[in-house]
């Protein structure tokens, strides 16, 4: 098995890169050796990648779609399962409780507080 062969990969996702390197060729006009070139990589590897009989690792993938002239950016973020040291539900609860001390109709007249002299 080669280094750029998994056989890990979910037919889901396989499906995806195999369409996303197809595409990328394909709107950059470049033909599977002209790619290859640019690429580092034969056109036969790269045809086998667009059909399907090889899964790239990820670097080549980046690398393909780099020599295409695209690029991939993925953005991580942390979950938010507490703030402050509050469970995140307890807060949701804590919310619900305070917006309870509004009502849910306010009165046509609205009362509030004077502030300095009168």
């Amino acid at each position: 098995m080669s280094k750029s062969t998994s056989t890990r990969a979910k037919p889901e996702s396989l499906d995806l890169s195999l369409e996303l390197l197809q595409q990328a060729r394909l709107r950059s006009g470049l033909s599977l050796r002209q790619l290859a070139a640019r690429a580092g990589t034969s056109h036969a590897t790269l045809l086998a990648y667009e059909n399907g009989r090889k899964v790239p690792a990820v670097s080549t993938f980046l690398r393909i779609l780099e020599a295409c002239g695209f690029a991939v950016d993925l953005h991580i973020a942390p979950r938010i399962r507490e703030r402050n040291g509050l469970d995140r539900g307890e807060e949701l609860a804590e919310v619900l409780l305070l917006a309870e001390q509004f009502p849910a109709r306010p009165g046509r007249r609205m009362t509030y507080p004077r502030f300095g002299p009168a």
